[in-house]
C-alpha cells in the first residue's frame, strides 16, 4: 500500500458513514422531504467513494498525483443530475402539498381551474 493508506481508509469510512446515515434516514424518515434529503446524503457518500476510487497512487515526482479522469467526469455529471433531480422532486413535493391543502381534484390542477369551496 502507499503512504496515504490511512487517509484513504478515512475517506472510505467517511463515505460509508454518509451512505449509512442517508440509508437510515431514508428508511426511518416518514416525511417526504426527509427522504429526499436522505437520498442526497446517500449520493454524497457515493460521490465521495468514487473520488477515493479514482485515486491511483503517487507518481514518482511529488508534484504529480495520478487520478482517473473518467471517474471525475462521472462525478461532475452525477452532481448535475443529482441537483436537477432534487429540484424536480422538491417541485413535485410542493405541488403535492398545494393539492392536499386545496383539496381539489387532479383534473382541476391540470386544467388550471380554481378549487371548489
Amino acid at each position: 500500500m502507499t503512504d496515504l493508506s490511512s487517509q484513504l481508509l478515512l475517506y472510505i469510512g467517511t463515505a460509508a458513514g454518509l451512505f449509512g446515515i442517508g440509508l437510515y434516514g431514508f428508511i426511518v424518515g416518514p416525511q417526504t422531504l426527509r427522504r429526499i434529503l436522505a437520498l442526497n446524503i446517500i449520493g454524497a457518500g457515493i460521490f465521495m467513494l468514487m473520488v477515493v476510487l479514482a485515486y491511483r497512487g503517487l507518481a514518482e515526482e511529488a508534484a504529480l498525483t495520478l487520478t482517473d479522469p473518467v471517474l471525475h467526469a462521472l462525478i461532475l455529471t452525477g452532481l448535475v443530475v443529482a441537483v436537477s433531480a432534487t429540484a424536480f422532486a422538491l417541485a413535485l413535493l410542493t405541488r403535492l402539498n398545494q393539492a392536499k391543502s386545496a383539496q381539489c381534484k387532479p383534473d382541476q390542477l391540470r386544467h388550471g381551474q380554481e378549487p371548489e369551496q
